[in-house]
């Protein structure tokens, strides 16, 4: 039991700073949690964005944007890079 104890708190010693960090980074527009970026949740932090640019970085169709895609997106010079 100690054991399983010491386990769980050096995983989340290690996990909680990369977490953290993700939060702070790109997906910092999920504004739902729910790991992926609508319009809408796009559109709150730069309004500007407009439906074409954001369908032009939904490589895959799906109505929401990826970390993968909002990093290309971002790249790309569709969305701002920051998020402040």
């Amino acid at each position: 039991m100690k054991t399983q104890i010491l386990t769980g708190a050096a995983l989340a010693l290690f996990t909680l700073p990369a977490f953290a960090q993700d939060m702070e980074g790109d997906m910092a527009l999920d504004t739902d949690g729910d790991g992926m970026v609508s319009l809408e949740e796009v559109q709150v932090m730069y309004p500007d964005v407009s439906q074409d640019d954001y369908a032009q970085a939904d490589a895959d169709g799906d109505g929401l944007l990826s970390a993968e895609e909002l990093d290309t997106a971002r790249a790309d010079g569709l969305i701002p890079a920051d998020d402040a």
